[in-house]
């Protein structure tokens, strides 16, 4: 059955500002639906946090 089990997608990162939208904009667009998409900031000094804040 399609989008029955979980997929995890871990998005390490670490200042990259430039690169978070685009990189979790193309997990969401991904066909398969059943998706969590944990983002793991390694203490980012730039608007890397706030900008995954906006998902």
């Amino acid at each position: 059955m399609e989008g029955k089990d979980l997929i995890s997608v871990v998005i390490p990162i670490f200042n990259g500002e430039l690169y978070v939208k685009a990189c979790i904009e193309n997990v969401l667009s991904q066909s398969y639906k059943n998706l969590e998409i944990i983002v793991v900031d390694d203490g980012s000094r730039d608007a890397t946090a706030e900008l995954t804040g906006l998902y």
